[in-house]
């Protein structure tokens, strides 16, 4: 370790000169923060290894310095170094959090204390400066945040699709029979009115009847696609049952419900989120597997929920590069993962997919309430 101390420093007896050794040893061997003296000025005086390693400086390249290079151009133009020292020598000890400028001028996100230094006349003779770099903490904190944000996104869509379907059903789809039952009416009112050899006309009038109940069915679908009603009405069992159910008639592959579920367990977001996993393989399945048979398995206990949906379809090699459009894949895994759980994809050519979940109960999500607006 380098050292260029202030002359109120010499003049120590040499009990004073072997304890000094000894806290350079101690410094120099802490390789996580990185650990140096500066003049009152603000001049480095020492280095030690953490330094080195963290900043990317030698001593015979920094050592002599002015510590304001450690900090960025607008930090600089501020007048943030001079600042800090300010602080420190005003209050006894200031603590920072920015970006700090290596060597190589590439930035690291930087935790910092500077602590003024004085002899034993309340002289300042310098200031103890402890770095450490938390980059990889800010980056998990941003990461959680990310998926902090993801998750109530995901809330509010599901919130926004659970009235969305309700208004179809509810709305849309009391005014469609509505107007079914009218048309209806009339029908018989023109037939009862028009002469026998006239009525044939009245078959354009049953085809608009039949195209009134394609598009009722329609709607029926399209509000059960965004959130079926059973899911929110018998629960995650029943709406699963009925997700294979419609599954199998609309595209003729057989499925096979395993179920055994302790629904008090599992809470909305939870149940929620493993039907939309499940209906998202299902999706998965008649896109691209070419299955004839598939199998949901679904199971919990107080302290753990295992979910499983394999098919026998043509499989895929997952050491392959993803497709462009595998969004599914990814957005069931942010589902699991909000959970806190983990979910794998086994496969091979030939052999099908299995998809697992596996989450410890009870699941704890940490979100704002976001109402549901009807």
């Amino acid at each position: 370790m380098q050292t260029a101390g202030p002359k109120s420093w010499l003049g120590r007896n040499d009990s004073d000169i072997a304890i000094a050794h000894r806290y350079r040893l101690l410094i120099d061997a802490v390789r996580d923060y990185a650990i140096f003296m500066l003049e009152p000025g603000g001049r480095i005086a020492s280095w030690n290894p953490g330094a080195q390693r963290i900043k990317g400086y030698s001593p015979d390249e920094i050592v002599g310095q002015h510590f304001s290079v450690f900090y960025t151009p607008d930090d600089i133009a501020s007048g943030k170094p001079a600042r800090l020292l300010e602080a420190a020598a005003r209050q006894g000890r200031v603590e920072d959090e920015g970006w700090r400028v290596r060597k190589d001028g590439s930035r690291f996100w930087a935790n910092v204390v500077i602590t003024a230094v004085r002899d034993d006349d309340d002289a300042l003779v310098g200031f103890a400066k402890i770095t450490r770099d938390m980059s990889e903490r800010r980056r998990l904190e941003e990461l959680e945040r990310a998926h902090a944000a993801s998750a109530l996104m995901q809330q509010a869509r599901e919130n926004e699709q659970k009235r969305i379907a309700r208004e179809l059903h509810d709305d849309l789809g009391q005014q469609i029979a509505a107007l079914k039952m009218a048309l209806g009416s009339h029908e018989t009112d023109l037939a009862n009115a028009l002469p026998a050899p006239t009525r044939g006309a009245l078959e354009a009038v049953a085809q608009i009847g039949a195209q009134i109940d394609a598009l009722a069915v329609a709607i029926r679908r399209i509000a059960a696609d965004l959130r079926p009603a059973v899911l929110d009405d018998l629960g995650l069992q029943a709406a699963l049952e009925w997700l294979a159910q419609d599954f199998q008639s609309r595209y003729g592959v057989s499925v096979q419900c395993e179920l055994d579920i302790s629904e008090p367990d599992l809470d909305e977001f939870a149940t929620t989120a493993l039907f939309r996993v499940v209906q998202e393989a299902l999706t998965n399945v008649a896109r691209h597997a070419h299955a004839h048979h598939v199998t949901i398995e679904l199971e919990n206990d107080a302290k753990h929920c295992s979910l499983r949906v394999s098919d026998d379809g043509v499989g895929f090699d997952p050491r392959a590069a993803s497709r462009s459009d595998a969004f599914g894949l990814i957005g069931m895994r942010e589902r699991v993962l909000q959970l806190g759980g983990s979910l794998t994809v086994e496969s091979r050519p030939g052999a099908g997919v299995t998809i697992s979940a596996e989450l410890r109960l009870p699941v704890e999500i940490h979100l704002p309430f976001v109402p549901v607006t009807r």
